[in-house]
């Protein structure tokens, strides 16, 4: 019997047709005639004003500090429990990181919180809608509109996901995608930049071209470019472009796959979950989220780690996820210590994430939940 892994990147049939199409274009650098159609696609269907391809979902965070010109004495408020790229990006202008604690239902970054954190310094809030489901959007743009201080959403796992009907990615000044191989749509390595705000488009297209005016250029709106800002190569191949172009055309299957496996998890756990003490994904009643994982939240880290264990034994790989960030030993450096974020530090030590890719079909599924209700170590 073969192992179950927890990721397997999944490959739509079309990608190679895409590919060679790409390759007979002869135009395999950056914003090529795929990047084009990816741009395209995405600002139909999120009602974008723009979006631009990245080479990551870390370059496109990287981009938005760029935009808001973060600098050294800026705050960026955050939440503790994310992926290190959240904070890097306005880290490495010189901001100094203010890492808010999570909602206990949807370990999303806790509004409630927020107005004690707003000092004259704060340049950002970053909410990230964790595991896709939507923050509560409504009262973060509220209180950052009182403030004067900007939204950037860090949407790496919430393509397609919305919020009171809306698309997640759509709310702040500027969003991030990530394409990366865990997520819903992938090609390999990749992101994108939302820009809701249409003052930031021209820059943005310059800063992305290595500060020069190029895109213009190509465009035909000036006769030369040159250097005309600080910028960086945040371009991907237009190979890559392809590749991504194929997954996003085939998006209501992908989303059918996984809407699938997340179901048979909730469906089929539901009565073990309450048996035990163990919490499954909550998502709201004005949120519609993508399934782009599912987690299970037991008791305490000692069952966790007993049941990763349990799992590992019967070739199924479960793993947990985000370390709290503001206990790291960066996080620290910014002032991070032990019960400043409590929710944080209790959730961290208690999730698992379940395998979780388009492929399981219902044999993998139905061995990785009858292993999990033979765990008695809760």
């Amino acid at each position: 019997m073969s192992d179950i892994p927890f990721n397997r990147a999944f490959v739509v049939g079309t990608e190679l047709d895409c590919v060679r199409q790409a390759l007979a274009n002869s135009h395999i650098s950056g914003d090529g005639p795929f990047t084009r159609k990816c741009h395209a696609l995405l600002e139909e269907l999120l009602g974008a004003r723009k979006a631009l391809l990245t080479t990551s979902g870390t370059h496109a965070l990287e981009m938005a500090a760029l935009l808001l010109d973060v600098g050294p004495g800026d705050e960026i408020i955050i939440p503790s429990f994310t992926f290190v790229s959240t904070v890097n990006a306005f880290v490495l202008r010189g901001a100094r990181p203010v890492f808010v604690d999570i909602r206990p239902d949807t370990l999303n970054l806790d509004e409630r919180l927020l107005e004690q954190f707003i000092t004259s310094r704060t340049k950002a809030i970053v909410p990230v809608h964790y595991a896709g489901v939507g923050c509560e959007m409504d009262v973060i743009s509220q209180v950052a509109g009182r403030s004067g201080v900007h939204v950037v959403e860090d949407n790496a796992h919430g393509l397609l996901g919305k919020y009171r009907g809306r698309f997640l990615g759509t709310f702040g000044c500027l969003a991030a995608q990530s394409f990366h191989e865990t997520k819903n749509f992938t090609c390999g390595e990749g992101g994108a930049l939302v820009i809701n705000d249409p003052q930031y488009v021209e820059r943005a297209e310059i800063l992305r071209e290595k500060g020069t005016n190029r895109s213009r250029f190509f465009r035909g709106e000036i006769d030369k470019y040159t250097w005309v800002d600080i910028g960086s190569s945040y371009l991907p191949t237009d190979i890559l472009a392809a590749f991504l172009y194929a997954q996003l055309e085939a998006r209501n299957q992908i989303q059918s796959s996984r809407r699938r496996i997340w179901e048979y998890y909730c469906k089929n756990l539901l009565a073990w979950a309450k048996e035990h003490g163990v919490r499954l994904p909550f998502i709201p009643s004005h949120c519609e989220h993508p399934f782009h994982m599912f987690y299970i939240l037991l008791p305490s880290l000692e069952s966790r780690q007993a049941l990763i264990a349990h799992l590992k034994r019967r070739g199924i790989h479960a793993v947990f996820h985000y370390l709290p960030l503001h206990l790291s030993d960066m996080g620290r450096r910014y002032g991070g210590k032990e019960g400043g974020c409590p929710i944080t530090e209790d959730v961290s030590a208690r999730l698992l994430r379940l395998p979780f890719y388009n492929k399981l079909n219902e044999t993998d599924l139905d061995r990785i939940v009858n292993a999990i209700i033979e765990f008695k170590e809760i």
